[in-house]
C-alpha cells in the first residue's frame, strides 16, 4: 500500500503541474480559474494522502492507519476523476467507439459464417435459433454503426455518445444470444470448413462483446448523469417534428414511410403504448427512491418508447384517409410528448430535492395526465372510437337501470318471456361475433362492436320489461335489476377485452382474457334467464347448457395460448374426472326424462355442462401443451414475472370483488370471493418476492418488495372488512368493504402496469406446423365432443316434455354413444401425444447407435487398427469434441429440470442433447485416431463412452419421468443420471484441457473466460441461497489462487514454460469459480455502488486474465522468446494487481466480515506461533532474558483476559449490529489476543526452563482461547446480519460460552500457576475441557481438508496407549509433577488421534461401514479417556485405595477401545497394511515430509522481494519535506 501511495503522489504531482501550466496558458479567465481551483483540490488531497501513507510506513500493522490510507486514497481518486473528467471522459468515449466497431465487424462476420453453414446443419432447432439471433444482431448494428460514427462525428456533442452507449447496451443482449446459438450450432454443422469458421467467429464476437460490456459501462459511468437531460431534449424534438407532421397534413402532404401500413402501424402504436407506460411506471419509481442511476436509465428507455410511439403515431395519421381523424391523432401524440417532457423534468427535481413531498405528489399528478393522454391517443386509433361509442351507448343504456320506479309493462309476461329468450340468444350471439372480430381488421371489430351494442340495448328494454312484471315480490324485482347490472358490467368488460387484444394481439394472455368475459357474459345472461322465464319443464336448463357450450367453443379454435395453468397430466386428471362426472349425469338425463323427475333432469343437465366445459378446457390446454412440445415449435422463455399470471390474478381480484360488495351476494358468495382474493393477492406476493431475489435491477427489486407491502396490508384491511360482513350483512358494512376494495384494486393495477415491463417479459412459444398437426386429433375429438353433446341436449330438452316419442330415445341413445365415442378419442389422443416420449424413444435409439459406434473404435484402437483421419487436423478436432461436449453439458440441468416436471419442454430438450452425440463420436473417434499413444486414445474413447453411456441412463430415467412433477419415485433417479453425466463431462473436459493446453492452444480457455464476464453482469442471477459473507469468503480464495497461479506462472516462464498451459487452465477455472460467485456477491451485495464495484473489478480482472493466457499459449509456441516472456511478465502483475481490487471493492462490501476474514487468519497465525512456542517449552529452552518473576506478569495477564472478555462481547453483539461496529470488534479482539498471547508467553518465560511442564500448560491455556475466538470469529461472520433465529446465530451463542469458558480457565490457571499444591490439578481439568472441546469439533459434520493413510493413524494410536499408563501412573502416585505432565501428554495424544482418525475415514478409498466404526471407536476411546482423568482427579481430591482401583477398570476399557481402533485401520488398507514402527517405514515418512517442507521453503523464497525503501519523492519533494517539518 505504501509503495503503491509513492507511484500515486508522484502522478498526481505531474498532474498538478501540467494543470497549474494548462491555466496560466488559458485565455479564458474563467476555465483559469476552474483550473487553478481542481489543481488547489488535487493537490490538498495529494497531501492527505501523503500524511496517511506515513502513518501507514511507521505502523504498518495497525489497522486504523491503513483505513485512513484508504480514505485518503479514496478522495485523491475523487478528485483526480473531478480534474481531470473532461479527458477521462474522451478516453472513455474513444475506447468505447473501438470496441463498438470491432464488435460490429465481429458480429457482421459471424452472420456471414452462419449464413455460409447453413447449408449443412443437420439440427433444425439449433438452425432456427441461429437464424433468429442474426437477425436480431443484424437489426441491432445499423444502430450501433450509426452511434460510432454520430460519436466520431461529434466529440462534443454528449446527445451523440449517450446515444453510443444506449446502441452499445442494446447490441450486448443479442449478441450474447448469437454467440450461444453460433457454438449449440458448430458441433451439427456437417461442413467442417463451415463448422471452424462459424466457431472461430463465435469466440471473437464473444471476446469483443466482453471488450464492448467493460467499455459500455465506464462510459456509461462517465456520462450517465447527463442522460436525464438528454431524454428531455429528445423528448421535446419528438414533439416538434409531430408538429411538422401536423402541418404536412393540413397542407396534404404527409405521406406514409415505405413498409407502413394502417394495420401495422396502428398495432406497433397500441403495443408501444403499453412499453411507455411501463417504462414510465419505472421512472416514478427509480425518481422516488432517489436513484440517479437508474432514473437516467429509465428517461433513456422511456425516450426511447416515444420514439417509437412518434413513428407509429406519424405512420398511421399518414395512412389514414380522413384529415381530420389524421390531425387528433397527432395532437394527442404531442400531449403525450408534452406530459412526458413535464414527468421527466419533475422526475429530475425530485432528484434534486429527495423526499421533497411537493415534489413527489407534482410527479404523480404529471404521471396520471401522461397516462391518461396515452389512452386518449390510443383511442383515437382506426376502430377505437367505434368500440368507444358501444362502450359509450351501453353505459347510457344502463342509466335506465337507476331509475326508482320502472315504467308499466306493454306486454304480456308470455311476449316479454319469448322476447327475453329472443334478445339474450342474440346477445350471445354477438358477444361471440365481437370475440371472433378482434383478431380481425379494425372495421369488422367496428361493425361487431356497434351490432352488439345495438343487440344490449334491445336485450335490456327486454329485462327491464321482464322487471315490471315482478313487482309484486320487491325481492325479485331487485334480483332481476341486480342481474341486469352484471351484463351490463360483463358486456363492457367484453368491448374493453377486445379493444385491448385488437390494439394489442400479441399482449400476454389477451386472448384468454377476452374469452373470459364472453364466457361471464353468457353466465350472467342464464343467470337472468333462469330467475325470470317460467319455460316447461327442463327448458331453461338446456337453453343455458347450450349457451355456456357455445360460449367455450372458442377455446378450440387456433389453441396457440395457454388456457389455463394446468400441467399436461392435470389435463389428464382433469379429463379423467370430467369424463366420469359427464357418464353420470347423462345417465341421469336419460333416467330422469323416463322417470319425469323434472327437477332432477334440470341438475343433471347443469352437471353435464359443467362437465363439458371442464373437458374442453383441459383438451384446450392440452392441445397447446402438445403443439408446443413439438421439436419444431419454438419453446417459449420465462422471464422475470409471468404477465399472464399477473393478468388473471387482477382480473380474478377484481371479479371476486364486485361478488363481495354485490347485495345479491349470498353469504357462501361472499366467503367464496373472500377465499379467490386471498389467494391471488397471495400469489402476487410470493412472485412479488421470487422476482425481487432474481432482478439485478435494484430499483425493479425495492418496486417488487414494495408493491407487495402494499398487497399484502390492503388484502389485510379488506380481510377485516369481510370479516365484519360476514357477522353482520348491513349496508353499511358493504360500503366499508367497498372503500377497503378500492385501494387494494389500486395495488393491483399499477403492480400489473409496472410488471409489463419489456425488461421482464417472457417469450412466448411459437407453435409449428407440425405441432399445430399434432394438435389436431385432440382438437377435432372435443370439437366431435361439443357437437354431439349440443345435439344431445337439444334432444333431451324434447323428449323431457314428450317422454313417450321412441324415435327420439333412438336419437338420444345415437348421440350418447357419439359423446362417449369422442371422449374416448379425446383421452386417446391425449395419452398417445405424451410430450417427449415419441423424443425420448428416437434419442435413446440415437445414443444406443452412437455406442456401438464407440464400441467398435475402441475394439479398432485395442488391435491398432483405428484408420486415421487425415482430412482434418488434430487441433480441429480437439475443438470440435470440446464444443459438442461442452454443449451436452449445458443441457444436462435442463433436460433434468424439463424431466421432473416440464412435459412441454422435454421433447425440445432431449432431441437438442441427443443431436451433439453424433458429432461428438465422430470427433473423439477422429481424435484418437491421430494420437500415438494408445493409453491416450483408449482414455478419450472410453471417456467418451462413459459420457454416452450416462445419457442413455438419464434419457430413461427422463422418459420415466415424463415430465410429471408428481411421479416423484422418479426424480431420485433423474437427479443420479445428472450428477453422473456432470462427472462425465468433467473427466473429458480436463482430459481435453490437459491437450489443448499442452500444446499451446488457449482459444477455448479465453472463450470460457469471455463467458464467465459476460454472465456475471448479464440477465438475473440465480436466487442466492447464501449471504454476501459466503460469497465474499469464496471469492477471497479464488482470487488469491488466482494471484498465486499467476506469481508461479511468471517463474514457470523462466525456468518450465512447458509447465505454463497447466497453469494456464487453472488460472480458468479459478477465474471461472469466482465470476460465478462475483455474480452472487453482487446480488447480495448493499449498497448499489459496491455492487457496480464488484461487478467492474471481476470483469477487469478477466480482461487480465485473457492476456495472462493469451500470452502464456505464445509463450509455449516459442519458449526462448524474451519479448513474450517480458509481455508474460507484465500480464501476471496486472493480474495480481487487479486482484487486489478485487479484493479491495468485496472490502467496501462488508468491511465487518472482512475484518473478521483479517481477524481470523492474524489468529491462526498466532495458534501456530503457540505450537511453537510449546515444542521449545517442551525441549527445557524456553529461557528467560533477565530477572523476573511470574508475579511481573500476573496482573498483566488477568487485566487482558478481562479486556478480551469485553471484545468478545461487543463481537457477539457486532453480529447484529452494523458492519462498522463489527469491524471495530473484531480488530479489536485481534488486538487484544496477540496482547494476551505476548504477556502469557512472557509469564511462561518467566518461570524458567526449570519447570518445563507448568510453562506448557500456561501456553496450553492461552492457546485454548486463542482456538476458541478463531472459533467465535467464524460464528460472527457467519451469522452477521442474519436473523436471530437463524441457525448460524445458536452456533454463535454456542462459540460464545466456549470462549467464556476457556477464559475462565486461563484465569484459573494463571491463579494456580504459583500454588504446587493445586496447579496440576488445575492443568488436569483445563484438559479434561479441552479434550471435551475437541470432541464436539470431532463430531460435526465438516469434512477434512486432507486425509491421510491407516498407518499414519495407528502411529497416533500409540500415544494413546503410552498417555493412558502415565495417566494411571499419576493417579496412583497423586504427585501434582506428574499429574501436570499427564494433562500436558494427554492433550496433544487425543487431539492428534482425533485429527488423523478423521482425516483416515475421510480417505476416498475407505467405506461408509468403515468410515462410522473409525468415527465411533474414536469417540467411545476419548470419551473412555475422559472417564480416566476424572477419575484420576477423584483420587486426587480422595486418595482411597477404592478410588484408585477405579483407575485400572477405565485404564483396560480404553486399551479395548484402542484395539479396536487399530483393528478398524488396518482393515481400511486391507492385506497392503504396514507396521507403522517399521524402521524403513518410519525413514520413509520422514523424507516424504522432509520433503514437502523443503518444496514449500523454495516457493516462499521464490515470492520474496527486496523490501522497498519509502523514500521522499523526487518531484513532489516539497510535500515531503513539508511533512517532516510538521
Amino acid at each position: 500500500m505504501v509503495r503503491q501511495a509513492r507511484v500515486l503522489a508522484q502522478a498526481t504531482s505531474d498532474l498538478v503541474n501540467a494543470m497549474r501550466s494548462d491555466a496560466e496558458a488559458e485565455v479564458d479567465v474563467d476555465n483559469s480559474k476552474k483550473l487553478l481551483a481542481a489543481a488547489k483540490l488535487l493537490a490538498d488531497a495529494t497531501a492527505r494522502m501523503v500524511e496517511a501513507a506515513k502513518g501507514a510506513a511507521a505502523y504498518p500493522e495497525n489497522e486504523d492507519q491503513q483505513q485512513r490510507l484508504r480514505e485518503a486514497a479514496e478522495g485523491l481518486r475523487v478528485a483526480t476523476n473531478a480534474a481531470a473528467q473532461n479527458a477521462i471522459k474522451k478516453k472513455l468515449v474513444n475506447r468505447l467507439e473501438i470496441a463498438a466497431k470491432q464488435a460490429a465487424a465481429a458480429a457482421t462476420q459471424t452472420i456471414a459464417a452462419a449464413q455460409n453453414a447453413a447449408a449443412s446443419n443437420k439440427n433444425t432447432v439449433s438452425h432456427q435459433q441461429l437464424v433468429h439471433s442474426c437477425k436480431a444482431v443484424a437489426d441491432s448494428i445499423p444502430q450501433l454503426v450509426q452511434g460510432m460514427r454520430s460519436s466520431q462525428a461529434q466529440p462534443e456533442e454528449l446527445g451523440a455518445q449517450l446515444a453510443l452507449i444506449m446502441a452499445s447496451q442494446s447490441f450486448l443482449q443479442p449478441g450474447s444470444k448469437m454467440v450461444t446459438s453460433a457454438k449449440s450450432a458448430v458441433p451439427t454443422v456437417a461442413d467442417q470448413a463451415a463448422a471452424m469458421q462459424l466457431g472461430q467467429c463465435a469466440k471473437n464476437l464473444a471476446t469483443c462483446l466482453a471488450e464492448l460490456r467493460t467499455a459500455t459501462q465506464k462510459a456509461h459511468e462517465a456520462c450517465g448523469p447527463l442522460e436525464i437531460d438528454s431524454a428531455l431534449k429528445t423528448v421535446q424534438t419528438l414533439k416538434s417534428e409531430l408538429q411538422d407532421a401536423k402541418m404536412s397534413v393540413i397542407d396534404g402532404q404527409l405521406k406514409p414511410l415505405p413498409g407502413e401500413t394502417l394495420e401495422k402501424c396502428a398495432q406497433d402504436l397500441g403495443s408501444t403504448s403499453k412499453a411507455v407506460g411501463s417504462s414510465m411506471a419505472q421512472l416514478l419509481t427509480c425518481a422516488a427512491q432517489g436513484n440517479e442511476h437508474y432514473t437516467g436509465v429509465a428517461a433513456r428507455e422511456t425516450a426511447q418508447a416515444l420514439r417509437t410511439l412518434a413513428q407509429a403515431a406519424r405512420g398511421v395519421a399518414a395512412s389514414t384517409r380522413e384529415p381530420q381523424a389524421a390531425a387528433a391523432m397527432l395532437d394527442s401524440a404531442q400531449y403525450v410528448m408534452e406530459g412526458s417532457a413535464m414527468l421527466i423534468h419533475e422526475a429530475h427535481q425530485a432528484l434534486v430535492h429527495p423526499g421533497d413531498a411537493e415534489s413527489q405528489q407534482r410527479l404523480a399528478q404529471v404521471a396520471k395526465a401522461v397516462s391518461h393522454s396515452l389512452n386518449n391517443c390510443v383511442n383515437c386509433l382506426p376502430g377505437q372510437k367505434d368500440v368507444d361509442m358501444a362502450l359509450r351507448s351501453i353505459g347510457e343504456a344502463s342509466k335506465k337501470l337507476l331509475v326508482d320506479i320502472l315504467p308499466p309493462c306493454i306486454k304480456t309476461f308470455q311476449e316479454a318471456q319469448t322476447d327475453l329468450n329472443h334478445t339474450a340468444a342474440e346477445l350471445n350471439h354477438s358477444a361471440g361475433e365481437v370475440v371472433h372480430s378482434s383478431r380481425g381488421t379494425s372495421s369488422q371489430l367496428a361493425a361487431a362492436s356497434g351490432k352488439f351494442s345495438q343487440d344490449f340495448d334491445e336485450f335490456l328494454d327486454a329485462g327491464i320489461e321482464m322487471a315490471g312484471h315482478t313487482q309484486q315480490s320487491q325481492d325479485d324485482q331487485i334480483q332481476v335489476i341486480g342481474n341486469l347490472k352484471n351484463i351490463s358490467m360483463a358486456s363492457s368488460k367484453l368491448l374493453l377485452a377486445a379493444k385491448s387484444l385488437s390494439v394489442d394481439p400479441g399482449a400476454a394472455n389477451a386472448k384468454n382474457l377476452l374469452a373470459v368475459a364472453a364466457r361471464a357474459v353468457t353466465e350472467s345472461i342464464n343467470q337472468l334467464i333462469t330467475l325470470c322465464t317460467q319455460q316447461a319443464a327442463g327448458q331453461k336448463e338446456c337453453d343455458n347448457a347450450l349457451r355456456e357450450l357455445e360460449a367455450v367453443r372458442g377455446l378450440l379454435d387456433n389453441p396457440n395460448e395457454p388456457v389455463s395453468e394446468l400441467s399436461y397430466f392435470d389435463c389428464i386428471e382433469s379429463v379423467m374426472e370430467n369424463s366420469k362426472v359427464l357418464g353420470e349425469s347423462m345417465a341421469g338425463i336419460s333416467q330422469h326424462c323416463k322417470t319425469g323427475d323434472v327437477a332432477a333432469f334440470g341438475e343433471s343437465v347443469g352437471v353435464a355442462s359443467k362437465a363439458l366445459c371442464g373437458l374442453t378446457e383441459a383438451a384446450g390446454q392440452a392441445s397447446y401443451l402438445v403443439g408446443v412440445s413439438d421439436p419444431n415449435s419454438q419453446s417459449g422463455h420465462e422471464g422475470l414475472v409471468d404477465p399472464i399470471q399477473f393478468a388473471r390474478a387482477h382480473q380474478a381480484i377484481q371479479m371476486a370483488c364486485q361478488n363481495l360488495v354485490d347485495p345479491a351476494s349470498s353469504p357462501s358468495q361472499v366467503l367464496s370471493a373472500a377465499t379467490i382474493v386471498a389467494k391471488h393477492t397471495s400469489a402476487l406476493c410470493n412472485a412479488c418476492r421470487l422476482a425481487s431475489s432474481k432482478t439485478s435491477n435494484p430499483v425493479a427489486r425495492r418496486q417488487f418488495v414494495q408493491s407487495a407491502k402494499e398487497v399484502a396490508n390492503t388484502t389485510a384491511n379488506l380481510v377485516k372488512t369481510i370479516k365484519a360482513l360476514d357477522g353482520d350483512f348491513s349496508e353499511d358494512n358493504r360500503n366499508r368493504c367497498r372503500v377497503a376494495m378500492t385501494p387494494l384494486l389500486e395495488a393491483v393495477e399499477n403492480l400489473s402496469t409496472f410488471a409489463n415491463n419489456p425488461e421482464f417479459a417472457s417469450i412466448p412459444a411459437q407453435i409449428s406446423n407440425e405441432g399445430s398437426a399434432a394438435q389436431e386429433p385432440i382438437v377435432r375429438s372435443a370439437r366431435s365432443m361439443l357437437d354431439s353433446s349440443t345435439y344431445l341436449l337439444e334432444t333431451a330438452r324434447s323428449l323431457v316434455l314428450n317422454p313417450k316419442d321412441p324415435p327420439m330415445w333412438s336419437i338420444l341413445a345415437g348421440h350418447s354413444r357419439t359423446v362417449s365415442d369422442s371422449i374416448k378419442s379425446l383421452i386417446t389422443s391425449i395419452r398417445d401425444k405424451a410430450p417427449g416420449q415419441r423424443e425420448c424413444d428416437y434419442s435413446i435409439d440415437n445414443i444406443n447407435k452412437c455406442i456401438r459406434d464407440i464400441e467398435q473404435a475402441s475394439l479398432a484402437a485395442v488391435g491398432q487398427t483405428l484408420p486415421c483421419r487425415d482430412d482434418i487436423s488434430m487441433e480441429a478436432l480437439q475443438e470440435q469434441l470440446t464444443s459438442s461436449v461442452q454443449e451436452i453439458g449445458h443441457l444436462i440441468d435442463p433436460v433434468s429440470t424439463a424431466a421432473r416436471g416440464e412435459a412441454a419442454q422435454l421433447g425440445h430438450k432431449v432431441t437438442q442433447l441427443a443431436s451433439y452425440f453424433d458429432p461428438l463420436i465422430v470427433a473423439s473417434v477422429g481424435l484418437a485416431s491421430k494420437l500415438h499413444d494408445h493409453q491416450q486414445q483408449m482414455t478419450i474413447l472410453d471417456q467418451t463412452k462413459t459420457l454416452s453411456e450416462s445419457a442413455l441412463q438419464m434419457l430413461y430415467a427422463a422418459k420415466e419421468g415424463g415430465g410429471n412433477p408428481k411421479a416423484s419415485h422418479t426424480h431420485d433417479a433423474i437427479s443420479e443420471a445428472a450428477q453422473l453425466m456432470k462427472e462425465a463431462v468433467d473427466d473429458i473436459m480436463v482430459t481435453l484441457n490437459e491437450a489443448a493446453s499442452e500444446g499451446g492452444m488457449v482459444g477455448g480457455m479465453v472463450e470460457s473466460i469471455a463467458e464467465a464476464m459476460g454472465r456475471v453482469d448479464e440477465g438475473t442471477p440465480p436466487e442466492p441461497e447464501g449471504s454476501f459473507v459466503d460469497y465474499q469468503t469464496t471469492m477471497v480464495k479464488f482470487s488469491k489462487a488466482i494471484a498465486i497461479t499467476a506469481q508461479e506462472m511468471m517463474t514457470k516462464s523462466v525456468t518450465c514454460p512447458e509447465e505454463l498451459g497447466g497453469l494456464a487452465s487453472q488460472v480458468t477455472v479459478d477465474y471461472g469459480q469466482l465470476a460465478h460467485q462475483g455474480r452472487l456477491a453482487a446480488a447480495t451485495a448493499e449498497p448499489e455502488e459496491v455492487r457496480r464495484h464488484i461487478k467492474t473489478r471481476v470483469q477487469e480482472l478477466g480482461h487480465g486474465c485473457i492476456y495472462l493466457v493469451q500470452k502464456a499459449g505464445a509463450l509455449q509456441l516459442s519458449p526462448t522468446d524474451s519479448f513474450s516472456k517480458r509481455e508474460l511478465i507484465e500480464c501476471a502483475h496486472a493480474v495480481t494487481e487487479k486482484v487486489s481490487l478485487v479484493l479491495s471493492a468485496l472490502q467496501a462490501g462488508n468491511k465487518g466480515t472482512q475484518a473478521c476474514i483479517t481477524a481470523a487468519s492474524a489468529v491462526s497465525g498466532i495458534i501456530a506461533d503457540l505450537d511453537t512456542t510449546i515444542m521449545f517449552a517442551s525441549a527445557g529452552t524456553l529461557n528467560p532474558e533477565n530477572e523476573e518473576s511470574f508475579a511481573d506478569h500476573r496482573e498483566s495477564i488477568l487485566k487482558t483476559a478481562k479486556a478480551l472478555v469485553e471484545d468478545t462481547k461487543l463481537l457477539v453483539a457486532g453480529a447484529a449490529s452494523s458492519q462498522e461496529k463489527l469491524a471495530q470488534a473484531a480488530q479489536s479482539s485481534a488486538k487484544t489476543i496477540t496482547q494476551l498471547t505476548e504477556v502469557v508467553k512472557l509469564g511462561a518465560t518467566s518461570m524458567g526452563s526449570e519447570d518445563p511442564e507448568t510453562q506448557v500448560v500456561l501456553i496450553n491455556a492461552v492457546r485454548d482461547v486463542a482456538k476458541a475466538l478463531a472459533e467465535l470469529i467464524g460464528a460472527t461472520k457467519c451469522a452477521a446480519g442474519k436473523p436471530a433465529d437463524d441457525p448460524s446465530m445458536y452456533q454463535l451463542k454456542s462459540a460464545a460460552k466456549v470462549m467464556v469458558t476457556n477464559v475462565t480457565s486461563l484465569l484459573k490457571t494463571v491463579k494456580a500457576v504459583e500454588d504446587e499444591a493445586t496447579r496440576g490439578t488445575r492443568a488436569l481439568e483445563a484438559t479434561i475441557e479441552c479434550i471435551k472441546q475437541e470432541l464436539t469439533v470431532f463430531h460435526s459434520k465438516d469434512v477434512p481438508d486432507k486425509s491421510t493413510t491407516p498407518e499414519e493413524f495407528i502411529r497416533m494410536t500409540k500415544g494413546i496407549t503410552i498417555a493412558t499408563a502415565k495417566a494411571v501412573a499419576a493417579g496412583n502416585s497423586a504427585q501434582q509433577e506428574d499429574v501436570i505432565a499427564t494433562a500436558n501428554l494427554s492433550r496433544k495424544a487425543i487431539s492428534d488421534m482425533l485429527t488423523t482418525c478423521k482425516q483416515a475415514a475421510f480417505h476416498p478409498e475407505v467405506n461408509e461401514e468403515l468410515r462410522s466404526k473409525a468415527l465411533q471407536y474414536s469417540s467411545e476411546c476419548t470419551t473412555g479417556y475422559i472417564n480416566l482423568l476424572e477419575q484420576v482427579l477423584q483420587v486426587l481430591h480422595k486418595p482411597m485405595p477404592e478410588q484408585k482401583q477405579q483407575l485400572a477398570i477405565h485404564s483396560k476399557h480404553v486399551a479395548a477401545c484402542v484395539t479396536e481402533l487399530i483393528q478398524t485401520a488396518e482393515a481400511m488398507k486391507g492385506s497392503e497394511c504396514v507396521d507403522p514402527e517399521d524402521p524403513t517405514v518410519i525413514a520413509e515418512t520422514e523424507l516424504l515430509g522432509a520433503a514437502a517442507s523443503i518444496e514449500a521453503a523454495a516457493k516462499k523464497l521464490e515470492q520474496l522481494k527486496p523490501r522497498a525503501n519509502f523514500l521522499p519523492l523526487i518531484s513532489g519533494e516539497s510535500m515531503w519535506a513539508k511533512g517532516r517539518k510538521r
